[in-house]
């Protein structure tokens, strides 16, 4: 530890020597979200949405999506380790089944397991920003947005430039990626290619992931077609991500991929946007890794989908619609083969009143599947400009998820599927009010949800060690959020102090835990940090701590920071987790590893 701080007062005086160099700030006024079916600025939607930039991206101290998210308030992200080799996606307290994930608005869930949902976040290398929409307000995306849905948006152009990055630190940590933009009379491109390898922290707990990214946009003089294709493989070993047991050596591999085409129509009044795609996942994980044929299962699911949104605006306001049809294929030797057709249409209307003060958007998402048949959702949002900074808001709505293939049909010597199982249902409702303005922006929300079929796995008796899925649990769960960010300056430069703050009341009823698995591991009290900081020429420090406060009694409190070094067009950075070398667990049985740190070298070439 010593020798990181020695480090780091290091860079802070050499940074004396180099020229001044300010990071802008995204004006959140500038976004139009993408990710709420009606594109809308930030400022006009009437939704608990929060918005990572890319600014927030670079002074984040994170190295990955799953850390990037650790930062915001109402978001859990529980790893298994470092590299974002395995992570479960949560919001709110819901579980990793329960949120969804999209990549510019293509859905990304997984019939299998929710467990996969993060095998397909992006690198952040071509993220331009994030948008997480909390609450019955991402019940328009349907399934599996049952406490809400994250829409990870790609960068547009690179224009001709090609980055390379190489980096290295503790745990035999060695990372490698190229990402390189070109810009052509009808076309554009952006292409991704990287490496992260480490050798462990612990017993087993190496990992070998890479990433392959490409986007495209041809036909740029006429009608443009987007495409994006994405393949990411991670090898790594799963100690104890699912027994205690020291000596089986558990071991994972998974492969995810996507490729997409989609294109925009549009006139004065009337956005349509077409898109076909196809996500594939691909599984095996062995109880021994040494022994392959003691326990193996395997799982390839495969996704084919069409969809088309529109937005037509009239005197009556905005009016979003659209469907989405899909197919799903699952091969597996434990599961068996299965397929299911989908189809989700969805139909909201904003109305715009008292000047544009007040909005009124209702809104809902029908729903058929070939094994669970027709489902409807209704809801409401409502919002009023009480100045031309300040909104009050209001959601209401139902969510629903339909159960995975691992809940119908899983099997081993302790757990069994349910082929029986009823959709999870939740009525939520939400009040919230922000505040925006070009030096300070803040958001408080207060929320409820009431959700009843929630899938346990329960034995009959204390004695009986088979636990069967079951519609059972019903849970009520209350809450508050706050979100700020202040922006100032000082000695010229932008300062910015973001904070967040979460807690959740979850309460089971009708439940005999001596009887149940389902066990609630959510986020109590969640606190959040970040402060960058530019003092001096070139140099900008970033500090992160986050506190959280678990149902299950756990506490811990965790500091991580990094450094950017620029010098023209090459950049050194030195990042710091868990500086202060905390001993927590965010889930199961594993421990998150102690400090650590990463140096890092980037060359631009222009």
């Amino acid at each position: 530890m010593r020798k990181i701080y020695c480090l780091f007062t290091l860079l802070l005086a050499l940074s004396f020597q180099l020229n001044a160099q300010d990071i802008p700030q995204q004006d959140l006024d500038s976004i139009t979200l993408t990710g709420t079916r009606i594109d809308l600025p930030f400022r006009e939607n009437s939704r608990t949405i929060n918005i990572v930039t890319a600014a927030d991206i670079k002074n984040s101290a994170a190295v990955n999506v799953a850390d990037l998210l650790q930062q915001v308030a109402g978001v859990d992200i529980r790893r298994r380790g470092t590299g974002g080799s395995q992570a479960d996606l949560h919001i709110r307290g819901g579980g990793f089944d329960q949120t969804l994930l999209l990549i510019d608005g293509i859905k990304m869930d997984d019939a299998q397991t929710g467990h996969h949902t993060m095998n397909a976040a992006l690198p952040i290398e071509v993220i331009e920003r994030i948008e997480i929409i909390k609450g019955p307000a991402a019940r328009v995306f349907g399934q599996n947005a049952f406490t809400g849905a994250i829409n990870i948006v790609t960068k547009k152009n690179l224009n001709n430039t090609v980055s390379t990055n190489v980096e290295t630190g503790s745990f035999g940590q060695l990372n490698g990626n190229v990402t390189a933009g070109a810009a052509l009379e009808n076309s554009s491109h952006i292409v991704h290619v990287g490496r992260v390898t480490s050798e462990g922290y612990r017993n087993n707990s190496d990992y070998d992931n890479s990433n392959y990214f490409l986007k495209s946009v041809f036909n740029k003089k006429e009608q443009p077609i987007e495409m994006i294709a994405t393949f990411f493989e991670r090898k790594f070993g799963a100690e104890n991500f699912y027994t205690t047991n020291p000596d089986w050596n558990e071991y994972e591999e998974t492969q995810n991929s996507l490729i997409a085409f989609t294109t925009t129509f549009r006139t004065n009044k009337l956005k349509i946007q077409p898109r076909v795609y196809w996500k594939r996942n691909q599984d095996m994980f062995l109880l021994k890794r040494f022994e392959p044929n003691f326990f193996r299962n395997f799982h390839i699911s495969d996704k084919i989908g069409a969809e088309a949104n529109a937005s037509y605006t009239s005197e009556l306001g905005i009016t979003g619609f659209g469907v989405d049809i899909s197919k799903i294929y699952l091969r597996s030797n434990n599961l068996g083969n299965r397929n299911r057709f989908m189809t989700n249409v969805f139909l909201e209307h904003r109305f715009s009143l008292l000047e544009n003060k007040l909005d009124i958007t209702p809104g809902v998402a029908l729903t058929y599947f070939s094994d669970f048949k027709f489902h409807a959702f209704p809801g409401l949002d409502i919002g009023f400009d009480i100045s031309s900074n300040l909104k009050a808001y209001g959601n209401i709505g139902y969510t629903y998820r339909i159960p995975t293939y691992t809940d119908l049909y899983y099997s081993d010597p302790r757990t069994n599927g349910n082929p029986d199982l009823a959709p999870e249902e939740a009525f939520a409702q939400e009040l919230g009010i922000k505040y925006i303005a070009p030096k300070f922006r803040a958001t408080l929300a207060v929320f409820n949800r009431d959700a009843k079929n929630l899938i346990d796995y329960i034995r009959p008796n204390a004695t009986e060690t088979i636990f069967t899925a079951t519609n059972i649990t019903e849970v009520n769960t209350k809450g508050l959020e706050f979100d700020a960010a202040y922006n100032f300056k000082l000695n010229g430069f932008t300062q910015t102090l973001a904070f967040g703050y979460a807690n959740l009341d979850d309460n089971i009823l009708d439940q005999n835990e001596e009887l149940s698995r389902y066990s609630l591991n959510t986020l109590k009290h969640q606190y959040t940090t970040r402060f960058s900081t530019q003092l001096f020429k070139n140099m900008r420090q970033n500090i992160v701590y986050k506190y959280a406060e678990r149902t299950t009694g756990q506490t811990y409190n965790v500091w991580d920071a990094s450094l950017v070094w620029r010098l023209k067009q090459m950049e050194l950075t030195i990042t710091a987790s868990n500086i202060f070398d905390a001993d927590y667990i965010e889930t199961g049985f594993t421990p998150m590893p102690p400090s650590n740190v990463l140096f890092g070298l980037r060359y631009n070439f222009q």
